[in-house]
């Protein structure tokens, strides 16, 4: 079956509307359940006065959302304004040293806001990583990259290389470990870039400039070195048109939905239930399952909203940077399932592609997986929910891939092809329907607690199997069939159908008069008002 098979319009009315009211109704009981319980003992540290013309409390359980857009908004503005600025004055001025600049500039930065002793420590490990990068031997590269970020993860190494961290803020551990983890992950990018170059090596000033451009330095999103080597170096800066439109216009939705999120934290403490279980016991099924809903989805909010802050100072920069990551909405297979696009455009690139080939020979596919998660454990610290999380996320993509494999053999691909479109469209959209919730409960087990996870499970199909089950199976099938409908149409956008072929000549005139006369010019179809048509 194709993305472009096309069900009928009625259906998909159907779905939508069967959808947004299960939309409203979860939401109407998380909003009960929120409005009756904020003055509960276990929300009063998370759940504080909000904006007064509201006369409610707000939700303030998000430690990243209150740094970026609270507490520390102004000293974050305050930062990325000035590169802005002194990135724009290079451009018209200088624009072949901009890259220099940036370096400069983001060195400057560091050095004021964690002290020189932290900056020395950065300068080590890029030093140590350039160094290993001169052998050109790419396994070398991996371990050394891999054997120090491990000194991040655990003890004594942790605390030793903390005492290079001058002064004592709120934002200290979060600058630390981010700017320490996003700088192995660029040198072992560039190391194995480097790696990969046929004539000499890169210059260490190369990797200074890639490590040390700010707006990529703390939080992210990794770019890999060889796409921002050649964007950061092209010297024809001139723009696509409406390309300043399209920035100015993403700055713009993203603040308007910073406001909308500030918004529904006075409505909705999506983020403190979980924490207390012995309400989430008490709590109906429609409004668990719309927790750990709506939980994923401001995940991905979050996330979209930061990368995107990020990524527009970064395109005013003449780059190209990675995609915000797939809305959760979305997502209905595991091999598309991530939350930061940078991190999983590293391992796709330097681990699961490299290992996994074609990602067609089921050993291949295991042996990468492994390798991939095994990288993911590391970067996000091992511990229990961590490795947990890991073996059902390497799981669930195998377990595609076995399956897919299984489908594709005799009698079940003869099954297929004899159905129509439409029915093959709905019969694995009852498939991916098991698959989206095995997501939904992977991951919130990795965003929330293994307690909220397995009480919602247990909900979902023990507790209420089966009207519980069979309802929100529905729901969440007409959800796959929304999100397969949205496909279709950007399929067509991309790849249209071919136009159907120009009709013959008018054959109907008379032997005598098509022997002898040629035949009338045919008028040229526009292809263009065909395509309308």
């Amino acid at each position: 079956m194709g993305l472009k098979a096309a069900l009928p319009k009625y259906e998909i009315y159907f779905y939508n509307t069967v959808l947004c009211l299960a939309m409203f109704w979860a939401t109407s009981w998380i909003f009960e359940v929120s409005s009756s319980s904020a003055n509960r003992k276990t929300f009063k540290t998370s759940v504080k006065p909000g904006w007064y013309y509201f006369g409610r409390k707000m939700e303030t359980a998000d430690f990243e959302w209150l740094m970026w857009f609270s507490t520390f908004r102004d000293h974050i503005i305050f930062a990325l304004s000035g590169h802005v600025l002194f990135a724009k004055i290079c451009s018209m001025l200088a624009p072949q040293y901009r890259s220099l600049v940036y370096m400069v500039y983001g060195l400057l930065a560091v050095w004021t806001s964690m002290g020189w002793t932290y900056v020395t420590l950065i300068l080590s490990h890029c030093i140590l990583l350039y160094s290993i990068s001169l052998v050109k031997i790419r396994w070398l590269c991996f371990v050394t990259g891999l054997c120090t970020l491990a000194t991040f993860k655990c003890e004594p190494f942790i605390s030793w290389q903390a005492g290079f961290v001058e002064g004592d803020f709120e934002l200290r551990p979060v600058f630390f470990y981010g700017g320490c983890g996003f700088t192995i992950m660029r040198c072992m990018s560039f190391a194995l870039e480097n790696c990969e170059r046929k004539d000499g090596n890169y210059n260490i000033l190369e990797l200074l400039k890639y490590n040390f451009y700010l707006p990529f330095f703390y939080f992210g999103p990794i770019m890999t070195f060889d796409k921002f080597y050649v964007q950061v170096n092209r010297c024809d800066l001139t723009r696509k048109e409406r390309e300043m439109w399209n920035i100015n216009l993403h700055g713009v939705i993203h603040l308007i939905v910073i406001i909308v999120v500030d918004i529904l934290f006075h409505f909705m403490y999506i983020l403190t239930i979980p924490t207390d279980l012995k309400l989430m016991k008490h709590l109906s099924d429609w409004a668990l399952v719309g927790l750990a809903y709506f939980n994923l989805v401001y995940d991905w909010v979050k996330a979209a909203v930061m990368f995107g802050v990020i990524n527009t100072v970064s395109r005013l920069d003449h780059l190209d940077p990675p995609k915000p990551p797939k809305c959760i909405t979305m997502l209905y297979v595991f091999a598309e399932t991530h939350f930061d696009r940078g991190i999983n455009d590293w391992l796709c690139k330097y681990v699961y592609n490299y290992l996994g080939g074609k990602h067609e020979n089921m050993v291949e596919e295991l042996v990468a997986t492994l390798c991939t998660f095994g990288i993911t454990i590391l970067w996000l610290g091992p511990c229990q929910v961590v490795l947990v999380w890991a073996f059902l996320n390497c799981f669930g993509l195998n377990f595609e891939l076995w399956t897919g494999k299984f489908f594709s053999v005799e009698p079940f691909s003869s099954f297929e092809m004899a159905m129509s479109e439409a029915m093959s469209r709905r019969i694995r959209a009852i498939f991916n329907t098991f698959n989206f919730w095995s997501i939904v409960l992977y991951n919130i087990l990795a965003l929330n607690s293994l307690d909220f996870a397995k009480l919602v499970a247990k909900r979902l199909l023990l507790k209420g199997f089966p009207i519980t089950t069979i309802i929100v199976m529905f729901v969440t099938y007409c959800l796959i069939q929304v999100i397969k409908e949205q496909e279709r149409r950007q399929a067509l956008i991309d790849d249209p159908d071919p136009l159907p072929p120009a009709p013959p000549p008018n054959a109907a005139t008379s032997p005598t008069t098509s022997a002898t006369a040629p035949t009338a010019a045919q008028p040229v179809a526009d292809p263009s008002k065909e395509k309308a048509e």
